[in-house]
């Protein structure tokens, strides 16, 4: 682990080199993964979509990621974030690709839903982050990086709309895509060439069994079981959604296989846990090497709230705001970007909160103040200034994206050695949201989708009763066996 050296942000040596890379290939994975929602009124006529395909495709982009990051978190945890997150970058292009020169509803779906994906690239750099700071500086840090990686969907919201115009109104937004994905390919090649995992000498702590999370009691084996059904349940959600008339992309028979499919591999995930965890039943596990489940589970509903209902904001802000004050496309992706603009310095702010105040404290607050940020925006209608619903729509987000930091400040400090499947989960969650809410928003108006959005955080509230504040030691197993005992530094 780095050493306690002074936090110099405009550094571009060391962990300041690897966090500015990291959050830079966040942003494009960010860029890209929102590329669509501000050009959603140009695909909709290039493509002769419907109202409702164009909603599909807003769930779809969100979809694919909630399996991907748990996957890429246990492949992180193995092969190391360097590896992972630059083929990440250069896979997904190809869907990019796709998608901006695709012909029909069909192949934007596909395209669209394998394009998810690269939302998984939020959980390799938690965990690259996690290598290079000391836990007094992992809040600002994780913050640093997840806010100013998010600030690609601000980017891609006022930027994009412009960049097509430029090019021209027919086929200007599949250019304005394709733009991102050249990006993402080429600085899949800068970030395997300038990072590594660890800082010189360091080790690089592999959980014993990548291919699912560790468990230290009977109870929390229960747990993580529980924890992983609205995991499979969203993506029976989604195919639900896929077969509805308004869509018809799935038929019946389509459905009930995709539900036995889901089932089945429930069925052999349950499996492989108690595989991997069976030897709590028989003996007790050391004190030195226990951690709480419950400490995951309350992050992973905190998620559910926080980034999952940005990812779903985002998606339906520049809608929102064109269909409620009579905006063009571009104007609308212009304001609507200020939601995502808070990242900057909101998500960072979180991070910073936390390490000075302490992780419980902080998410306390912050989890209170999204959830009545998103019971004011209920109330956003054509009536109020424009102004005054951006700046109802920047303090919501600020409240959004502080917890979604301080919630990523807590998670490298359950288990280290398992810090990518933990935040694979934590971020599955965030998904699992925004597929959830993005459903709700499909059936209901606007105001009744902020209203659900800020019980769901009130829920997130409450869970926190069960969450106690991180403090102590972790230990760690060396390769050569020995043990580790790490700091957690404590406000």
């Amino acid at each position: 682990m780095a050493g306690h050296k002074e936090f110099k942000l405009f550094s571009f040596s060391g962990k300041m080199k690897i966090l500015h890379l990291s959050w830079f290939a966040f942003f494009i994975t960010f860029l890209i993964w929102f590329n669509f929602a501000p050009l959603l009124q140009h695909v909709k006529e290039s493509l002769g979509l419907t109202t409702a395909e164009i909603k599909t495709l807003l769930i779809l982009n969100v979809a694919f990621t909630i399996p991907a990051r748990v996957v890429v978190g246990m492949l992180t945890d193995k092969y190391g974030p360097r590896l992972v997150y630059s083929l990440l970058l250069a896979i997904c292009t190809i869907p990019c690709f796709v998608f901006a020169f695709s012909a029909n509803f069909v192949q934007a779906a596909i395209a669209r839903f394998a394009l998810g994906m690269i939302g998984a690239g939020f959980v390799i750099g938690i965990r690259l982050v996690s290598e290079w700071f000391p836990h007094n500086e992992l809040g600002i840090a994780e913050g640093i990086y997840g806010g100013w990686g998010n600030f690609g969907s601000a980017v891609a919201a006022f930027a994009l709309p412009t960049v097509a115009v430029m090019f021209g109104r027919e086929d200007g937004w599949r250019y304005a895509m394709a733009i991102t994905g050249v990006m993402s390919l080429l600085f899949s090649i800068v970030f395997y060439r300038s990072v590594t995992d660890t800082p010189k000498g360091a080790t690089y702590y592999k959980p014993e069994n990548a291919g699912t999370m560790e468990v230290t009691s009977i109870g929390d084996f229960y747990l993580l079981l529980i924890m992983k059904v609205p995991i499979y349940v969203s993506l029976g959600l989604l195919a639900w959604k896929l077969s509805l008339s308004s869509v018809g992309l799935f038929s019946s028979f389509t459905v009930m296989t995709i539900y036995l499919v889901l089932g089945l591999i429930y069925i052999f995930d349950t499996f492989h846990v108690w595989k991997v965890n069976k030897h709590i039943f028989v003996e007790e596990v050391p004190e030195i090497h226990r951690y709480k489940f419950k400490q995951v589970a309350v992050l992973n509903v905190l998620y559910f709230a926080t980034f999952g209902s940005e990812l779903a904001v985002v998606s339906m802000l520049p809608l929102f705001f064109a269909d409620t004050f009579g905006l063009t496309p571009v104007v609308a992706g212009i304001v609507s970007s200020t939601y995502a603009f808070m990242n900057l310095m909101s998500r960072p702010s979180g991070g910073c909160l936390s390490d000075k105040f302490g992780r419980k404290a902080t998410l306390l607050i912050l989890t209170a103040g999204l959830a009545v940020g998103y019971f004011l925006m209920g109330y956003v209608n054509g009536s109020w200034p424009i102004w005054l619903a951006v700046i109802a729509a920047m303090g919501c987000s600020f409240f959004v994206q502080s917890g979604e930091g301080a919630v990523f400040a807590a998670v490298p400090l359950i288990k280290r050695r398992m810090t990518g499947q933990i935040a694979g989960m934590t971020g599955a969650y965030g998904n699992v949201g925004a597929v959830v809410y993005l459903t709700i928003l499909s059936v209901v108006d606007y105001s009744t989708f902020f209203f659900i959005i800020a019980a769901t955080a009130m829920l997130g509230f409450l869970t926190l009763v069960f969450m106690k504040e991180p403090s102590g030691q972790i230990a760690e197993v060396n390769d050569d066996g020995t043990i580790t005992m790490i700091d957690v530094a404590k406000a």
